[in-house]
């Protein structure tokens, strides 16, 4: 049981695209351990590995006590217009911002055993799908930001006493 350190935004491993899992072995199980692990820890709703430190297409959620996992998880759908949703990011703590998101949002991918999962939902389980596979694909949420936002957002990261 391994509480992961979260990688703060500036790491190079957040910007970078995550490779897909080619094949699973023990180094994929503990990884999806590590993220499980990680995610249960109070006020995360999704953890990605690169968020981890570790570049694949994984990542762990923990939405109204629903804890679980998805292995190459690709954004298939989204619905809706796009919303003003309050949201922060372990990544980047400290911070809170609009950030437009659909509404509605479905993830596939597959389990430990090769199977396939489908993740689909509404709230804040559609706005964890997008956010986490944004991460996948190197991208932090603040770069979704309009450009006051995302102007005001980088001066407090530039002023917060972590980076």
């Amino acid at each position: 049981m391994t509480v992961r350190a979260i990688r703060l935004f500036g790491d190079p491993v957040l910007r970078a695209v995550a490779s897909p899992v080619e094949q699973i072995d023990d180094g994929v199980r503990a990884l999806v351990q590590d993220l499980l692990d990680t995610v249960e820890l109070p006020g995360r709703a999704g953890v990605a590995a690169p968020q981890i430190g570790v570049g694949v297409r994984a990542f762990s959620y923990n939405i109204d006590g629903d804890i679980g996992y998805i292995l190459n998880p690709e954004l298939v759908e989204v619905s809706g217009e796009p919303q003003p949703t309050g949201e922060g990011c372990l990544s980047v703590p400290g911070l809170w911002h609009d950030t437009p998101r659909y509404p509605h949002a479905k993830v596939v991918g597959i389990d430990l055993d090769g199977n396939e999962v489908v993740l689909e939902g509404d709230g804040l389980l559609a706005q964890a799908l997008q956010h986490e596979t944004d991460h996948l694909d190197g991208m932090v949420y603040l770069q979704r930001l309009d450009p006051e936002t995302r102007r005001v957002a980088m001066r407090q990261v530039r002023e917060s006493d972590w980076f």
